[in-house]
């Protein structure tokens, strides 16, 4: 198989740290060429691990673009809100492009996007990463093979996680949506994705509720600081307080969140960052907007029903879902990657337990990034997780919140 070249755009967390690690891993089948990252310590840490040359190291994706076309593809991994021009413009130029999601908070972005990747005929991919989970493929094929014989309903639960909320929408980069986008899109849009594709219909009426019910000042604990290490005396009642978290929890570690916090995660650079930092805000006085909890219902035009949750107050962040049909039922734990089959008829239940490769998502990051490059490399056109599928979960997002900020008032679709 040909060797991919790829050019990074946004050398952050999901950027460096998970799709382009696959070079690291497979070298043989993906080689990363080129950056781009505003951030000195990042962009120069990025070439040093992948041995980019000093001419292909910059700090703005448009001093990569403006050149001459040098890798295969592109990956868009900026902020939400810097996806549109970038990947435009790699697409023209000839690039195919893995853009991280969401493609757009802006419903005319979307569209243009889809538009330019079909013009050009260049693969324009979308790290919908549920859709290579060996958890959501297994359901699909179950599904498919009439396991529980007519779909009727699904209930859908996002476990958001408790330190993730913190971390990310209320101390973090997707806390105010003026700024990125809200968080049934940023968060559950591959959550839509996943259920538009179990569904295999398209949505036609969306209704939603939810807000911002606790990380507000409206909880701020009586006489807490602004910033935690200012002396707050609530350290050892409150389960956001940052030191503890950034210094202790597993998931600091594992998940990548410190190196958010500092490069250099020793407990002296963290400590320094926390006193000034974003990350070391109390959650209670943060600038943050997004709702920490909301639920989606949807009706397809098959007649399929679902219900979906979102909620930041969970001990794990994980995914369950029960899919009702006319035969049999089938219940899952993504996290702990098992799968209920139930069977009306006999009272069987078969529980499946899956072996996943390791990495983010069950599995579901390395499985996408293998059928990427493969894809790629072959000279294919086709992704499973193509911008004419995701069109559709953006949007549905978009509804979503739409009905949200209007009292759970329905949105229909043409």
């Amino acid at each position: 198989m040909k060797r991919v070249t790829a050019i990074l755009l946004g050398a952050g967390q999901r950027g460096a740290d998970v799709y382009a690690r696959y070079a690291l891993s497979y070298p043989n089948e993906l080689k990363m060429v080129g950056v781009a990252e505003p951030r000195k310590e990042r962009r120069e840490e990025f070439a040093a691990l992948h041995q980019i040359p000093a001419e292909n190291c910059v700090e703005t994706w448009e001093n990569i673009l403006k050149r001459d076309k040098f890798a295969d593809c592109v990956f868009v991994c900026t902020q939400d809100r810097m996806h549109f021009e970038p990947v435009v413009q790699a697409l023209r130029k000839g690039y195919h492009v893995l853009c991280e999601k969401p493609m757009s908070y802006a419903r005319e972005e979307l569209l243009e996007m889809n538009r330019v990747a079909n013009e050009t005929g260049k693969v324009l991919s979308i790290c919908h990463v549920l859709r290579y989970s060996p958890f959501f493929v297994k359901i699909r094929q179950l599904l498919d093979s009439g396991a529980i014989g007519q779909l009727v309903s699904i209930q859908h639960i996002e476990s958001v996680g408790y330190w993730h909320m913190a971390h990310s929408f209320v101390r973090g980069n997707w806390r105010n949506s003026e700024e990125t986008s809200p968080i049934i899109l940023a968060k559950c849009c591959h959550d839509l994705d996943i259920l538009n594709w179990l569904v295999g219909s398209k949505v036609k009426q969306v209704s939603s509720f939810g807000s911002l019910a606790h990380f507000n000042a409206a909880h701020q604990p009586d006489g807490a600081p602004e910033r935690c290490m200012d002396g707050c005396e609530h350290r050892d009642t409150c389960p956001y307080y940052a030191p503890k978290f950034y210094l202790e929890h597993p998931k600091a570690i594992t998940d990548g969140f410190a190196r958010a916090v500092s490069i250099d995660i020793s407990t002296e650079k963290i400590l320094e960052a926390l006193r000034t930092g974003p990350y070391g805000r109390c959650v209670y006085a943060c600038d943050n907007n997004v709702a920490d909890n909301q639920v989606v219902n949807l009706m397809y035009e098959n007649g399929v029903t679902v219900s979906m949750t979102m909620c930041a107050f969970t001990e794990y962040c994980e995914r369950i879902i029960n899919l009702m049909g006319s035969y049999g039922q089938i219940r899952g734990n993504m996290e702990k990657n098992t799968i209920e089959v139930i069977e009306f008829i006999t009272g069987n239940v078969n529980t499946i337990h899956l072996h996943v490769p390791a990495g983010g998502h069950s599995g579901s990051d390395i499985s996408m990034m293998k059928e990427f490059v493969k894809l790629i490399a072959s000279g294919g056109t086709t992704s499973k997780s193509g911008s004419d599928a995701s069109v559709e979960s953006h949007l549905t997002a978009l509804a979503a919140e739409e009905s949200r900020r209007n009292s759970g008032m329905p949105v229909y679709f043409e």
